[in-house]
């Protein structure tokens, strides 16, 4: 799990959000990452709240751990009344994680990556059967004291 360190802290700035046909919305997002169990598990929680207003309209929780018998990293994560479990892989040489899902037609593709900047960014893509894949969201926060 120390592998994962790099993620710890609070981090604070801004993701765009796809919603709908083509339409996004600018949030302010805050990400806050750390270990849990005497660092058994490292706990991210991520809240975007519209610029305007300040509505929330994304919160997420997800639970990462490692699976000493099957070498491999997990993820619950819960967003929107429901949750789904994946593999991650470590990427970036150590800086990043990378994981998805598929159900049905839909597959989904995350990354996440420390940037030559120092910040956490992520990209999230969906693709629904043949069509080509869409980005649906993208964050990008820096190091904060929240």
């Amino acid at each position: 799990m120390k592998k994962l360190a790099f993620l710890s802290g609070r981090w604070a700035g801004e993701a765009r959000i796809l919603r709908g046909a083509g339409e996004s919305v600018e949030v302010e997002q805050t990400e806050e990452a750390q270990y849990k169990l005497e660092g058994l598990v490292l706990m991210i929680e991520g809240v975007g709240r519209k610029k305007l207003g300040g509505e929330s309209i994304l919160q997420a929780l997800g639970i990462l751990s490692y699976h000493d018998e099957s070498r491999t990293y997990r993820l619950r994560a819960f967003n929107d009344g429901r949750f789904l479990e994946t593999d991650v892989k470590l990427a970036n040489h150590g800086e990043g994680i990378s994981w998805g899902f598929m159900l049905g037609e839909i597959h989904t593709h995350s990354e996440l990556r420390i940037n030559e900047k120092g910040e956490w960014t992520e990209l999230h893509e969906i693709t629904i059967g043949s069509q080509p894949p869409k980005k649906f969201m993208e964050v990008k926060v820096r190091r904060s004291s929240l």
